[in-house]
């Protein structure tokens, strides 16, 4: 696993690092391109899209055009769905895009993995590489990639919020109890429900609760988002 990139990415402090970060991991988990996209679902209007991608240049303004976002199989998987895809040609033959495979491949865009992470309050964080190559055949190797994928992308999301949303969107540092604090810095160092009521003195169903109220106050749907999120807050350290 790429242990290093996991945890540099959240130091990233301006949007050209964090592009840097998000290339960088790609690059070294063997894919050519990469498209990190933070969407904001606004409630009287479209969704805006803010996008830190090594696209190509000469597919730029095809990439960029919303109609095909909308027509595009693996963006419409990533709408819908959180569980990673994995697609080729065969992809987009089966929705009736294979034309617009074609287009793509000529820029690379011939395979990849592309995963969504689902947020409160409409947002969303979108994560796809790309090459010229099929993913790798071994089904354990792919399952790495798959896993390494999904955990950068948990701390890029956290990254992306910080540097890529307008200050109004990013909410202040919640009011937790001292439970609920003491739950997440076990749960940081990698403790189980089960651990962190015992080093509690607690039930093993309390310790879930007070990790599922952390997570409600922190606008998280997991309790590895609400731990980063957390970090980066200042309450736990």
């Amino acid at each position: 696993m790429l242990q290093a990139g996991f945890t540099s990415v959240l130091q990233s402090r301006t949007r050209d690092e964090f592009q840097s970060e998000v290339v960088g991991f790609a690059r070294r988990l063997g894919f050519e391109t990469v498209a990190a996209t933070l969407v904001v679902d606004h409630f009287l209007g479209d969704a805006e899209f803010i996008a830190v991608d090594n696209t190509p240049d000469a597919y730029r303004d095809a990439f960029e055009k919303p109609e095909n976002w909308r027509q595009d199989p693996v963006a419409q998987h990533c709408k819908r769905q959180s569980v990673p895809i994995i697609w080729d040609q065969d992809t987009y033959v089966r929705s009736g895009q294979g034309g617009r495979w074609e287009e793509q491949a000529r820029f690379g865009y011939r395979n990849g993995i592309a995963l969504a992470l689902h947020m409160p309050e409409g947002r969303h964080f979108i994560l796809g590489v790309d090459r010229d190559q099929p993913v790798p055949p071994d089904p354990g190797e792919l399952t790495r990639v798959v896993a390494d994928l999904q955990l950068f992308a948990v701390h890029a999301q956290e990254a992306a919020l910080r540097i890529l949303t307008p200050s109004p969107v990013n909410a202040a540092a919640p009011s937790m109890t001292p439970r609920e604090l003491e739950a997440l810095r076990w749960t940081m160092e990698g403790k189980t429900a089960w651990e962190v009521g015992a080093l509690l003195g607690i039930s093993e169903r309390t310790a879930v609760l007070h990790v599922n109220n952390a997570m409600h106050k922190l606008g998280c749907v997991n309790k590895h988002q609400a731990v980063l999120k957390a970090l980066r807050l200042g309450l736990i350290g």
